[in-house]
């Protein structure tokens, strides 16, 4: 279904000095064919509306995407990127391994994340998160959070790091996110401290889907301003 990008009157003949039959019939042909496209617009409107407002059927440009890793900084105080490996949904954007994404349509949007942090060290660590566009660092957008000590030794403290920004993005720009951290967990050697934790889909003792260690979504709020 297509919605006329532009929808004007038509222009008519000019009337025949005299009656005349064909100028009669330019004239209806002329109206047919414009009743017919402003039947099909707004056909193709009551569609879109029909079943609960103003919006429905329209697709807008967004990313949504997840990741099903645990992530690691490499030292303390490293920036290190954020992964996302699946893409959940998408339109007027493109994913890139290891997880930026990449505008095809420009425009004011709104990116959101959810990160769950772990921390395996027996005392409270902090997490900066922020964004960076076409590789340089966007204003404002940095965000810490504190992730508590382990619970025991078997059992990290947890942390969901959430924000969100709203900013202007032209086409190829590419959006990545970044964070560190001032204890990093390390697998070689074994350092307690912290990462970003995921967890497969369980049964038991109850059942739940699966915990990324990333979400996040790029969102249109308006176009370029």
């Amino acid at each position: 279904m297509t919605i006329a990008k532009k929808f004007t009157s038509p222009a008519l003949p000019l009337p025949a000095q005299t009656y005349d039959v064909m100028s009669e019939n330019d004239k209806s042909r002329v109206f047919r064919l414009y009743f017919n496209l402003l039947d099909k617009y707004l056909n193709d409107l009551t569609t879109i509306m029909n079943g609960g407002g103003p919006g429905l059927g329209i697709v807008l440009p967004h990313i949504a995407a997840s990741d099903s890793t645990d992530q690691r900084a490499t030292a303390d105080d490293t920036i290190t990127v954020v992964n996302f490996n699946t893409l959940e949904s998408g339109f007027g954007w493109t994913l890139n391994s290891p997880g930026s994404a990449t505008a095809n349509i420009a425009g004011v949007y709104t990116i959101r994340y959810s990160l769950q942090y772990a921390n395996t060290d027996n005392a409270q660590h902090t997490v900066t998160v922020w964004l960076q566009n076409n590789t340089v660092d966007v204003a404002n957008s940095a965000t810490s959070f504190s992730v508590p000590a382990r619970k025991s030794a078997s059992i990290p403290g947890f942390t969901t790091a959430y924000s969100e920004a709203t900013f202007e993005v032209a086409v190829g720009d590419e959006i990545e996110l970044y964070w560190a951290t001032d204890k990093a967990n390390l697998v070689s050697p074994a350092t307690d401290g912290i990462f970003m934790f995921h967890d497969a889909a369980q049964a038991s003792p109850f059942a739940r889907p699966a915990i990324p260690s990333a979400i996040g979504s790029i969102v249109w709020v308006s176009a370029s301003t």
